[in-house]
């Protein structure tokens, strides 16, 4: 008779639901560094490919769709006239000032919200209103109050991003383990400790990303606020575009726009890992 320990031992069925898994296909697993390389380069290519092959057949008009040579024109022009640095600067001066203020005021209070059912039975359902209303429909009330300087235009952001931000925090705190505090409190650990020594650092890396995510919304206003009433910046230059049908310098501020929001992107992934780098896989 044959002893038990010659037999193989089972193998795991990688065939379960009749679909054989693949490299592409795996699920909350990562895959090879060349493969997301190459998906990553196949994001960004495609769709310049299929833009400059549209464009190129002249099956479009080019006043509506100018191609990636124009396009490339119009940066040249613009960069050389001076006005696409000093509308470029303008816009971050804007954004910068708009988020840092909504980012200062949305970290505690998102924390506090989170930590103490008080605080949030106080605060939220009146932000729950608020954050419903479109930040650009403030903009008439923001012009009335604050004239038309620089004031209502960070007003603007900071109005549509700090609640997102406050609630996002909040969220994060709430949904700490509650075994880490009762072990905190287990070890003698005091109630301030508990906020600025386990829930603090525990929710840094939920606040980098809640900012990276809002950071777009924050972009987004902008532009609106420079298209209503501004002299500068990418918002102003495209409406100016728009009155003289350029479309070429359009898709021009477009892709700076992207390519902005592309490297604060990068910069808050990279900030996460510098501050908080056990909390990336």
């Amino acid at each position: 008779m044959t002893s038990n320990s010659s037999v193989p031992p089972p193998q795991p069925n990688h065939q379960s639901g009749g679909l054989k898994p693949t490299i592409f296909w795996r699920i909350a697993e990562d895959i090879p560094g060349n493969l997301k390389w190459a998906l990553m380069v196949t994001s960004i290519v495609l769709p310049f490919g299929l833009w400059w092959g549209i464009a190129s057949t002249g099956v479009v008009n080019s006043d509506f769709l100018p191609s990636p040579t124009q396009v490339g024109q119009a940066l040249r022009d613009l960069y050389s006239d001076g006005l696409l640095v000093h509308d470029t600067l303008m816009s971050c001066f804007r954004v910068g000032v708009g988020f840092l203020l909504a980012a200062i005021v949305s970290a505690p209070v998102g924390i506090a919200m989170g930590t103490f059912t008080s605080i949030r039975s106080l605060l939220e359902p009146i932000m729950g209103i608020v954050r419903y209303m479109p930040a650009p429909a403030f903009t008439p009330l923001l012009l009335i109050y604050l004239g038309v300087d620089e004031r209502p235009k960070i007003a603007l952001i900071f109005i549509g991003t700090v609640f997102f931000n406050i609630l996002m925090v909040m969220d994060a705190v709430k949904f700490i383990p509650k075994e880490l505090l009762e072990t905190t409190y287990t070890l003698g650990g005091r109630r301030h400790q508990v906020l600025f020594q386990v829930i603090t650092p525990y929710v840094i890396p939920n606040i980098l990303d809640a900012f990276r995510v809002n950071m777009a919304a924050s972009w987004n206003l902008v532009v609106v606020a420079e298209l209503i009433a501004a002299e500068e910046g990418l918002g102003k230059r495209i409406a100016i575009a728009e009155q003289f049908f350029r479309t070429d310098d359009i898709f021009a501020c477009l892709i700076v726009l992207g390519l902005i929001g592309f490297g604060l992107d990068l910069l808050f992934r990279w900030l996460q890992r510098a501050v908080s780098p056990w909390a990336i896989d």
